[in-house]
C-alpha cells in the first residue's frame, strides 16, 4: 500500500492541504475510488480490497478526509468531508433528514478536493474510472458526477442521498448512459430509502442508466451488496465502459425492478458505521 495526494481545487487564496489518498493493487486502468462516510476513514475501506472485483491491473484509491472526529475519550475516531448536522434537517422528530432543498457549505469544497485526483488519474494512467462512495462519501460523488464535467466511467452511491438536488438536475441529462449503481437499505435509520429509490428514477428519466439494489437492511453495506455491485462492475471491465455504455435494469409495469437478494454468507463484510449526528 501507498499514499499519493492530489491538489485541492480552491480560490487561488487559499492553500489547502493536498488530500491524502491510499492505494491499493494494481496501476491501473481501471481505478476505483470510494470516498469514506462521516466519521468513518479511508482505512475503513481496506478488507473491501478482498471483496470487490477489479481485473488483475485494477487500482483501489481511498482518499482521506481531513477533519477528525473526538471520541469520549478524546482519540481519534473517525474522520468527516464537513461536518454533518443531520438533525438539522429533519423535519420532525420522527422524520430523517431531507437534504435535497439544502446545501451545506463544505460539499462544494470536498468535491472540490477530489476533482484534481480524478483530473490527474485521467491525465496520468487513463480510464476508465469509477467514482464512488458510501453515505456522505456518497453525496461527494454525486456532486462530482452532476456538477461537473470532470471524465467519469461509473457512478456508485452506496446509502447516500441527494443533496441540492436542483443544482445536480442540469447535469444529469450531460451524464445521458452513465452506469449508475445504488445501494440502499430499506431501514435504514440515518438517510432515506424513500429518497433515493426517488433519486434514482429522476436519474433514469434523465436516460442514466441505473442498477437500483434495495436491501432488507439499514446503513451499511452489506455482501449481498458487493455480489451485486461485482457483477454491475464485471459487466463493464470491458471497452464498453470507456463509451458510457451500460446496461438498463428492467423495467416491470414502468418501475425499475429490484435485484434479487443473495444469500448472505455468514462472514459477510460491512462498512464500519460510527454514530452519525
Amino acid at each position: 500500500m501507498t499514499t499519493i495526494a492530489a491538489t485541492a481545487m480552491f480560490a487561488a487564496c487559499d492553500r489547502r492541504p493536498r488530500l491524502n489518498t491510499m492505494t491499493f493493487g494494481g496501476d491501473g486502468p481501471p481505478t476505483l475510488i470510494l470516498l469514506h462516510g462521516y466519521g468513518s476513514s479511508a482505512e475503513q475501506w481496506q478488507p473491501f480490497t478482498r471483496t470487490i472485483a477489479l481485473p488483475p491491473n485494477g487500482r483501489f484509491l481511498f482518499p482521506q478526509a481531513e477533519a477528525t472526529i473526538l471520541g469520549a475519550d478524546g482519540r481519534v475516531a473517525g474522520r468527516a468531508w464537513w461536518p454533518l448536522q443531520l438533525a438539522s434537517y429533519r423535519s420532525g422528530p420522527d422524520e430523517l433528514p431531507d437534504l435535497t432543498h439544502s446545501r451545506p457549505a463544505g460539499l462544494a469544497i470536498a468535491a472540490g478536493e477530489a476533482l484534481p485526483l480524478i483530473e490527474d488519474i485521467d491525465k496520468s494512467t487513463g480510464r476508465p474510472i469509477l467514482l464512488g462512495g458510501f453515505s456522505q462519501g456518497a453525496m461527494i460523488a454525486a456532486e462530482v458526477a452532476f456538477r461537473s464535467g470532470t471524465p467519469i466511467d461509473a457512478l456508485i452511491l452506496l446509502s447516500g442521498t441527494p443533496v441540492d438536488e436542483r443544482s445536480w438536475e442540469p447535469g444529469f441529462g450531460s451524464r445521458r448512459g452513465l452506469p449508475v449503481f445504488i445501494a440502499h437499505g430499506r431501514h435504514d435509520p440515518v438517510l432515506s430509502f424513500e429518497l433515493a429509490d426517488r433519486f434514482g428514477s429522476s436519474l433514469e428519466a434523465a436516460g442514466v442508466r441505473v442498477t437500483w439494489v434495495p436491501f432488507d437492511g439499514g446503513h451499511e453495506i452489506p455482501a449481498s451488496v458487493i455480489v451485486r455491485l461485482n457483477r454491475f462492475l464485471g459487466q463493464r471491465h470491458d471497452s464498453s465502459i470507456s463509451r458510457g455504455i451500460g446496461r438498463r435494469v428492467p423495467r416491470q409495469n414502468g418501475r425499475r425492478t429490484a435485484v434479487g437478494r443473495s444469500t448472505l454468507p455468514k462472514s459477510e463484510i460491512r462498512m464500519t458505521i460510527w454514530k452519525v449526528q
